[in-house]
């Protein structure tokens, strides 16, 4: 048995996540921060996904739900960090709110590292580990510009949490690799992105990736980008 859990999972390409995964015979563990909504996604979904509550900005919250995951399905193979917000479109670097920029970086970088110090225990027991931190071309240093400050710094700082993971934990033989889903039509994508389903699938490519795969790359449609 293969158990994938996934951030976020309760909506887009989350959601979209969890249902190629349960397709591919895994167990999957789809978490919402909201009362009843994994579950709701869940039920819907159908198959052998089951619906978690957890907030990633908060480490009681991750610590409860891998305790949870353990004690239900006895470890943990995969893990998608995939939970994000601020698209901040309508912002620029100068004038931006730093508020809105605190709490991009907390749930965008600081959520993933929550949830990878939380559940590396049961990584780390797995025999094949694997960690898709869903990140963004915006956070390429050669792509920025000056549109959505929190979102493209919040994904910056992602990509590099992924070098220095794979780097610590490739004596653990944990793959983890960033991968940018592209533009998908998503609610924080917006109309005009390709089907949600092409992105999803960029994400789960690096959440079956073979052993001896890669590992500290940056990746859309199994393709490398620059950082």
């Amino acid at each position: 048995m293969t158990v994938s859990l996934v951030t976020g999972g309760n909506r887009g390409i989350g959601r979209e996540v969890c249902r190629q995964l349960a397709e591919r015979g895994h167990t999957v563990v789809l978490t919402a921060r909201g009362p009843g909504a994994a579950e709701k996604a869940a039920a819907e979904l159908g198959g052998d996904v089951h619906g978690v509550v957890l907030d990633v900005t908060d480490a009681g919250s991750a610590a409860a739900a891998a305790s949870q995951v353990r004690d239900r399905f006895g470890g943990l193979d995969v893990l998608v960090n995939n939970a994000a917000i601020s698209y901040d479109t309508w912002q620029r670097p100068a004038t931006a709110d730093l508020e809105v920029v605190a709490g991009a970086l907390d749930t965008n970088v600081l959520g993933p590292w929550r949830m990878v110090q939380a559940f590396l225990p049961l990584l780390r027991a797995s025999a094949h580990p694997r960690i898709v931190n869903v990140s963004s071309e915006v956070g390429a240093i050669g792509s920025l510009g000056a549109s959505t400050p929190a979102y493209s710094t919040s994904k910056v700082a992602l990509n590099a949490l992924t070098v220095m993971l794979a780097a610590d934990l490739r004596g653990d033989g944990v793959l983890v690799n960033a991968v940018c889903p592209g533009w998908v039509a998503t609610d924080m994508g917006g109309a005009g992105g390709r089907p949600v389903a092409a992105g999803a699938a960029s994400v789960v490519w690096a959440a079956v990736l073979a052993d001896g795969g890669p590992t500290g790359g940056f990746f859309r449609d199994g393709q490398r980008l620059d950082w």
